[in-house]
């Protein structure tokens, strides 16, 4: 292929989360969030109180660091640059009547430095870190209350920021509260005592909060685009059997779900289906689909991996394939974790998602989780990451076939574009940046950053806007 497909303002960048960057934990007026309760991700249950074991108390310190990583991605020449706001900064328990003013003052220097650069900010609302107040008082989304409390937080953060961030999104992926309740969704009841209707009723409440969010930007920020969020899983049939497609088609319905309510204002028959054949009944009243109408004005969404389906019940082998079930693809190599290695997957996602809803499209995630090692390169200390750029380039490549299908995309954003704290597993060595920070998974180093090799191949994507891909 020709990688002259990439239009002139394409967005390129990367991505972050607070929980898995700030640090300072315990500054500026900030409340517990559920991340500091999970000193092992979601390999654990969550502790009582923020125990020093927990890498995400202090990060990276990117809340004191900012303005020096800022500077490292306008060097690679970001257009873009994801991160979350983290509520509990801004709300610390999440119910209260007015914001944490030092919490907002925060994001007003980030957003400073990002102007300073030129970086375009993409504004995640809620990535994970539900105020632990909510959680312990309310059980998370399961309490129809949190509603309000989201809606109080978009308006303060629409009426204070709205003139300075053009794209907003409301939930990190908003479909993985099905699998990882307490992480998705601060549900802190167990998830083996949860039933199918809690789960749906929870995410019908997020739903519900997603769009009235999107009402509220339109009245506040008018010339703002805000979008949905979704971990995109190709799910693919084992084999050519016709049971094999339905059982992959219904596992795909399962995150289309997410989309087709964003996109089209209202639950899907299949869905409805699922509903009634499981009798799950959901409290959804006219206001909810009143308010559902408000479809958002892009998606975004992750993609790490695909995953194959079968009907035959002994193909299923429990711990095979990735992190979100599935049976493992035969055909596909595996990241360290397991995850499965899958580029020509992504063109697959972005034309279904295009076909399917005719929203454009950003890849807000998608990057390698690796163990890298620091080594010196002309007395430089740097990683030698090939293996990232080779992840990475094969599947630019495939948003490059994408866009020549036709696809309507509007930026692309690693992960992890600095080594930052796993969400799933609470590690450090699980690396995913361009930017080397020198801490461990036993909490000690430096905090240092450097410069990775992968960090000059970005730059050169970015300045040759694709066409340096090969």
């Amino acid at each position: 292929m020709t990688n002259n497909n990439f239009p002139e303002g394409f967005l390129w960048g990367g991505a972050t989360a607070a929980n898995q960057i700030e640090g300072a934990y315990d500054e500026g007026g900030k409340g517990l969030s559920i991340q500091d309760v999970m000193p092992r991700g979601i390999t654990a249950a969550p502790s009582d109180a923020p125990t020093a074991d927990n890498l995400k108390l202090h990060a990276i310190d990117f809340y004191n660091r900012y303005a020096e990583d800022i500077a490292l991605f306008a060097e690679m020449g970001f257009k873009v640059f994801r991160f979350s706001i983290a509520w509990s900064r801004i709300f610390p328990m999440g119910d209260e009547d007015k914001p944490n003013e030092e919490g907002l003052a925060f994001y007003d220097r980030v957003l400073d430095e990002l102007e300073r650069h030129g970086i375009e900010p993409l504004v995640t609302i809620s990535h994970y870190e539900t105020p632990l107040h909510l959680a312990r008082t309310y059980d998370g989304w399961s309490s129809r209350k949190l509603i309000g409390f989201y809606e109080r937080y978009c308006e303060t953060l629409f009426t204070r920021y709205g003139a300075r961030v053009k794209y907003w999104l409301t939930f990190n992926e908003i479909n993985s509260v099905l699998h990882e309740p307490f992480l998705s969704g601060g549900i802190e009841t167990p998830k083996d005592e949860l039933t199918q209707r809690d789960l749906y009723q929870a995410v019908h409440h997020e739903l519900v909060a997603s769009a009235r969010a999107t009402r509220l930007a339109r009245e506040i920020m008018p010339d703002a685009q805000i979008g949905c969020m979704i971990l995109a899983l190709p799910a693919y049939p084992l084999t050519p059997a016709p049971a094999d497609v339905v059982a992959a088609m219904k596992t795909q319905h399962e995150s289309y779900a997410f989309g087709d309510i964003h996109c089209r204002g209202e639950y899907p028959g299949y869905l409805l289906r699922y509903f009634r054949d499981n009798g799950i009944e959901l409290d959804i009243t006219d206001q909810d689909r009143n308010d559902l109408s408000n479809t958002v004005d892009f998606v975004s969404f992750s993609y790490y991996m695909s995953m194959c389906e079968t009907a035959d019940t002994s193909a299923r082998v429990t711990g095979a394939g990735n992190i979100f079930g599935g049976v493992a693809n035969p055909t596909l190599e595996a990241s360290e974790w397991g995850w499965q290695i899958d580029p020509q997957g992504l063109r697959v996602v972005m034309n279904d998602y295009w076909e399917r809803w005719q929203k454009p499209l950003f890849v807000v995630e998608n990057g390698l989780g690796a163990k890298d090692v620091l080594v010196e390169v002309d007395g430089v200390p740097t990683v030698e990451d090939d293996y990232r750029i080779d992840y990475l380039n094969q599947h630019l490549l495939q948003v490059g076939e994408a866009l020549a299908d036709g696809v309507d995309v509007l930026g692309y954003t690693t992960w992890g574009c600095i080594d930052l704290v796993s969400a799933s597993t609470a590690q450090m060595s699980k690396r995913y940046g361009f930017v080397y920070v020198d801490r461990d998974d036993d909490g000690t180093g430096s905090l240092d950053r450097y410069r990775k090799k992968s960090f000059v191949w970005y730059r050169d994507v970015i300045s040759s806007n694709g066409a340096s891909l090969g």
